[in-house]
């Protein structure tokens, strides 16, 4: 177990730092409430470790061996995040329609696969576990970012859910709405970096 504690922390600050699920869970826990986004957060403690997982078992190594998946996969983030980042720029409390809501639980598991920060830091993760066979690395890497994205998910909601009560207005509300669709899309950009 000792030896496992940099792997620990290398996922923690891998998942902590900003990227499309913070982005995401902090501005629906603003716009939905912690309770509506609850299975949102489920959904990305349980995606990072389905993803996390298959990459100890060898989905990473082909990523590498086929660099056209690895485009194939950012081109498809890309785009996918930046029709994420233009929904919240156009994102009005006054004009939400009953359309209007947080991820379900299975699109935040499925956005995952599209995640590139997720199998970027999966994929580095590996050299924490390379002396495992693949199944334990499977196991070891899908509880750890499981387990530790659970906590990361419920700090960033919650945090969003804090944030609601400073945007009583509609300018701030505006504003915090639009610095998230900015930071989104500006991931997005650095997908090809």
């Amino acid at each position: 177990m000792s030896d496992l504690w940099p792997l620990f922390g290398f996922v923690f600050f891998g998942l902590f730092s900003p990227g499309p699920n913070v982005i995401l869970l902090t501005a629906s826990g603003a716009r939905f409430g912690f309770r509506r986004t609850v299975p949102h957060l489920l959904g990305v403690a349980l995606g990072v470790g389905i993803i996390s997982g298959v990459t100890g078992l060898g989905i990473g190594a082909l990523l590498f061996a086929q660099p056209v998946l690895t485009v194939v996969l950012k081109a498809g983030a890309g785009v996918w995040i930046l029709w994420m980042a233009y929904r919240l720029w156009n994102a009005d409390p006054a004009k939400a329609s009953h359309r209007d809501r947080p991820f379900t639980f299975v699109q935040a598991v499925l956005f995952q696969w599209v995640n590139p920060k997720v199998w970027a830091v999966a994929i580095s993760a590996m050299a924490y576990v390379a002396a495992m066979s693949p199944v334990d690395q499977a196991v070891t890497l899908a509880a750890t970012f499981s387990g530790l994205n659970l906590g990361v998910c419920l700090f960033w909601t919650t945090a969003g859910a804090v944030l609601s009560y400073l945007l009583a207005n509609a300018l701030a509300w505006r504003i915090f709405m639009r610095a998230m669709a900015v930071a989104l899309a500006g991931f997005s950009v650095l997908i090809f970096v």
